[in-house]
């Protein structure tokens, strides 16, 4: 068993040495995350703390300890403190000039900053190449080896990022950790289809891919054309729920449209009908919300509700992970949990304990994210239209995965309320509602909701 992020990352890599052979067959469950997976693990990914932690197991200027203390004497540690030195000016200035207070920011023109990493990362590599000479074959040897292969890939990294290597990766640099203090060198494949047809698609390896999202308007050829898998028979299997009798949505259709200019008019909106819909539905609620900006503002003005109303709150970010908070959730019976991304899919709380999933806004990806940005200029160079072919796909899997957290088994039952009115006001929206698991759905303004608004018994 292994996850789909280091099955897809062993089989691109160019010294793997074999996890799918040739009469093997592999399953990938949850199959709709492969172009976002392969996107993630087929690209670069370095950072300041990575660089540090590399060098800092050669040797620890502040503890005095690591491989060197053992092999390579005060010269070779030497080449450690140049290389640490080196790394602090290279991300610091990084973090000054380009990043700046950005969070991210896409990396255009090769130069953007000196290679005054490749100097002292290459004597490192040189020096343990040179040790590992010396000794005979074995285990200490190996280390020297390894490590020294470890150094050649950062150095590499860094060179392939300060010169945008490959025409066909989109690069960038974004801050990362707790305090926001991390550096990150990324880049990704533009299109992951040619990779994944090469090493996984393309292969004498069987691959069975399952999920409950694959096939867009009951055609599987969108998600296989961007996965390398065109051509590949497909089976629909019907649910064994009875979606018509367990479940029921609802709709707000005054809240507000987003808008930049009245973001916090929305959130107003968002607040109040999420403060009355979690108020009428005895079991607990599932609030996904889009951003963690969102998610604290409206977790702020209502965690004194429910705090008076003594309803179990737990929100995404606090302390603990997302498996705790599920875990939580399913014990408590009645909370109202905030979650962001990773909670629209993969989160599991069946019973009553789940009894309602609040949609606040339609999972769009942010358009100016580098990977986004440059997926959506390779289409549109190709003649087709990124809205159609990327923007919108990516939503609706994502709507009908978080959709999806509601009913889990054959007895459960409850409620998906959609707060984004745009299902109702742009064209687009009857996609969303298409693919709803039951067709039927009540449309609630603040006025008629006291009426509208059913939850089960």
């Amino acid at each position: 068993l292994i996850n789909s992020g280091g099955a897809q990352t062993h089989g691109a890599s160019t010294d793997a040495r074999g996890v799918l052979f040739p009469d093997d067959f592999v399953v990938l469950d949850e199959a709709h995350t492969v172009p976002a997976v392969a996107t993630a693990n087929f690209g670069l990914a370095l950072s300041s703390y990575g660089v540090e932690r590399a060098l800092k197991y050669l040797f620890n200027p502040r503890t005095k300890r690591g491989l060197f203390r053992r092999h390579g004497g005060a010269e070779a540690q030497q080449l450690v403190v140049d290389a640490l030195d080196a790394t602090k000016q290279f991300f610091d200035f990084l973090a000054a000039t380009m990043l700046g207070q950005r969070a991210i920011v896409r990396l255009r023109e090769p130069g953007v900053a000196e290679p005054v990493l490749d100097g002292p990362l290459g004597a490192l590599h040189r020096r343990l190449a040179k040790l590992a000479d010396k000794l005979e074959d074995g285990r200490e040897r190996d280390e020297l080896l390894e490590q020294g292969q470890r150094i050649k890939g950062l150095q590499a990294g860094v060179t392939e990022w300060l010169t945008l290597g490959d025409k066909d990766h989109v690069y960038w640099a974004e801050r990362s950790g707790r305090k926001q203090t991390i550096v990150a060198l990324r880049s990704a494949p533009i299109d992951v289809a040619p990779a994944l047809r090469k090493h996984l698609f393309g292969c004498r390896t069987s691959v069975v891919c399952t999920s409950a999202t694959l096939a867009m308007g009951g055609s599987i050829d969108p998600l296989a054309a961007r996965i390398g898998a065109d051509g590949a028979p497909a089976t629909a299997v019907k649910s064994p729920f009875d979606f018509a009798r367990h479940m029921r949505v609802f709709v707000a259709a005054d809240v507000p449209l987003p808008t930049p200019k009245e973001a916090r008019l929305p959130l107003d909106a968002l607040t109040d009908y999420i403060g009355f819909c979690t108020a009428r539905v005895p079991g607990g609620s599932l609030v996904l919300l889009t951003s963690h900006a969102a998610l604290r503002t409206v977790a702020q003005a209502l965690e004194p509700v429910y705090r008076q109303a003594h309803r179990p709150f737990l929100l995404q970010g606090a302390d603990l992970s997302r498996t705790e908070l599920a875990k939580q959730m399913r014990s408590l019976g009645n909370a109202v949990l905030f979650g962001t991304d990773s909670f629209w899919t993969g989160v599991d709380v069946p019973g009553r304990a789940l009894s309602q999933v609040i949609v606040t806004r339609l999972p769009f990806d942010p358009p100016t994210h580098p990977v986004t940005e440059a997926k959506c200029e390779h289409i549109r160079d190709g003649g087709g239209n990124p809205f159609n072919e990327l923007t919108l796909p990516d939503a609706l899997i994502k709507f009908r995965q978080g959709v999806g957290r509601l009913i889990r088994n054959r007895t459960d039952r409850g409620i998906i309320t959609i707060l984004d009115s745009r299902v109702l006001a742009k064209t687009y929206g009857r996609e969303f509602l298409a693919s709803l698991p039951t067709p039927e759905h009540a449309r609630m303004t603040k006025e008629d909701r006291e009426t509208v608004f059913r939850p089960f018994p």
